[in-house]
């Protein structure tokens, strides 16, 4: 019985990853490139997202202060969800849904790239976040699932979404996952 489920999570995610792979490639290229010419121009990546989200946000930021797969300079990212004592604070004196887009307001500047991941693309945090970046001029990548949530909808003309074409938050999670060692790929291929 437990075989069985093992299984079953195995060839769901692997259809799922088929799947995306077509759809999406053209997406993550394109959204590789952009981060690229971010970097080189001396801009910075942000990052954020909530919970298994914040993990991956977080990955992709030490993936790129450190490095992927091949040693290369630091690159500039921060990811938003980190920082204890901020976060604690701004959603202490604020609200919660501020903890990202008070951060975007004081550390992000015209050219960066504002990387959010959400797998319903609703989350309140992560929609203000983005409302934030745009009022300064940061581009967006979203990472989202499902429908793109609210998110989607508030994207403009420049921005890139991926959107993973599930419903299971643990599948969509695994394909981001992927998404952002692609990206990284393409940073390290690039040598930004």
């Amino acid at each position: 019985m437990l075989l069985n489920r093992v299984n079953q999570h195995f060839a769901a995610s692997l259809e799922l990853h088929t799947i995306a792979k077509i759809s999406l490639a053209p997406y993550i290229v394109q959204a590789g490139q952009v981060m690229v010419k971010c970097l080189q121009q001396g801009h910075k990546i942000l990052t954020c997202g909530n919970g298994g989200s914040a993990e991956q946000a977080q990955h992709f930021s030490s993936e790129l202060i450190n490095r992927f797969e091949k040693e290369r300079k630091a690159l500039a990212a921060i990811a938003l969800t980190t920082d204890s004592s901020s976060l604690t604070s701004i959603a202490n004196d604020y609200a919660f849904e501020n903890i990202f887009s008070r951060q975007i307001n004081a550390l992000g500047q015209k050219g960066d790239i504002l990387l959010a991941l959400s797998t319903s693309g609703n989350s309140p945090n992560v929609l203000k976040a983005m409302k934030a970046a745009q009022s300064q001029q940061i581009s967006i990548i979203l990472l989202s699932g499902r429908d793109g949530g609210q998110m989607a909808s508030q994207l403009q003309k420049s921005d890139i979404e991926i959107r993973v074409p599930a419903h299971s938050t643990a599948r969509i999670q695994e394909v981001h996952l992927l998404v952002i060692h692609c990206l990284c790929d393409i940073i390290d291929y690039e040598e930004a």
